[in-house]
């Protein structure tokens, strides 16, 4: 259902008249980004399927060939926990068995899925809470603030007003790039003075969506994880002032990571759920990153939802996270754009 369908912004024939001629275009940007997602995770597909190759031509399952491939699964970030699974399952079902790399492919990509289908959850903003309220952390580097400006493009294609909010006050170029960004989508930017108290800012566009009937509210923030304690006290400020107006709110906060970290991403996870209410993850930079494997490990060890990926730097490079599509992608079956 698209999302203006829940907004009620329009007549359900309305709706529906124009719902039938977007079908198409819909899944050629889908088929698209699955393309350019197969391509961007080309570096971590090599790191994995070299391995395989060296491991397998057709060769017994047995203790020496699980344990090699426990040893590529983790080298390949997919963490510990992960190919244990994985690794646990393949003993259970395929143990003794002779293989090839193209069946240990395919039964990967299946382990894979499986790991992370329950965390491959849209984030559909709730007309109920209208403004919708995202608060988006992550360190500085990661792409918070175009990660904002991607979904709000993505949400006013569905037909939603966004607002943005340039809420990483004392980085000028954060703010610059937020508002070059409302520019390219056509959408507002509320920013403040260099330095000014972004929970003051936050309160200030929360006020100014309702009045204007925005349906979300993207809330960019700082990343200095340098100073640990005052990021902390400076999110729960901003928490604290929007739940003056809303005590709802924030109604989801994005945890941004940069998949080049690899591993240091989970760390990441640790420190800001420490910090705040962590509801779901987006996942960039996989074009750059040979370490893809690590949405697997975040699935594994944290479940929490994976609501988008990224590919590149334009507007449509960001989607929302597909479980199988992804899976089949990092092992390199060439099929990947199915489901």
């Amino acid at each position: 259902m698209a999302l203006r369908d829940l907004f009620r912004r329009r007549s359900e024939s309305e709706a529906a008249a124009e719902a039938a001629p977007e079908q198409p275009a819909q899944e050629t940007e889908r088929q698209g980004f699955l393309a350019r997602l197969r391509q961007g995770l080309a570096r971590s597909t090599a790191r994995l399927t070299e391995g395989l190759g060296a491991l397998f031509t057709k060769r017994k399952l047995d203790d020496a060939a699980l344990e090699e491939l426990e040893e590529l699964l983790i080298s390949a970030d997919l963490g510990v926990a992960a190919a244990r699974r994985i690794i646990d399952s393949f003993r259970r079902t395929r143990f003794g068995r002779e293989v090839t790399q193209d069946e240990i492919r395919a039964a990967l990509a299946e382990e894979i899925a499986a790991i992370l289908a329950p965390v491959a959850v849209p984030l559909i903003p709730e007309p109920e809470h209208a403004p919708h309220v995202v608060l988006v952390v992550g360190v500085n580097g990661t792409g918070k603030t175009t990660t904002i400006a991607k979904l709000a493009a993505l949400w006013k294609g569905e037909g939603l007003s966004p607002l943005l909010v340039a809420g990483d006050t004392f980085r000028a170029a954060a703010v610059e790039q937020l508002r070059v960004w409302g520019e390219r989508i056509g959408c507002p930017v509320v920013s403040g003075a260099d330095g000014a108290d972004p929970a003051g800012l936050a309160f200030d566009a929360l006020k100014r969506a309702r009045e204007q009937s925005a349906d979300v509210l993207l809330i960019d923030t700082a990343g200095r994880l340098h100073n640990k304690a005052d990021l902390m006290a400076e999110l729960a400020k901003v928490v604290r002032v929007l739940r003056k107006l809303d005590p709802s709110a924030p109604h989801s906060v994005l945890l941004v990571l940069d998949a080049t970290t690899g591993q240091n991403a989970l760390q990441q996870v640790r420190v800001f759920r420490e910090m705040c209410e962590v509801t779901g993850l987006v996942v960039t930079k996989l074009d750059g990153s040979a370490k893809g494997g690590v949405v697997v490990a975040l699935a594994q060890e944290f479940g929490l939802p994976v609501h988008a990926v990224g590919v590149g730097e334009r507007a449509e490079d960001l989607r929302p996270f597909e479980a199988k599509a992804f899976a089949r992608s990092l092992v390199g079956l060439e099929d990947a754009q199915v489901g």
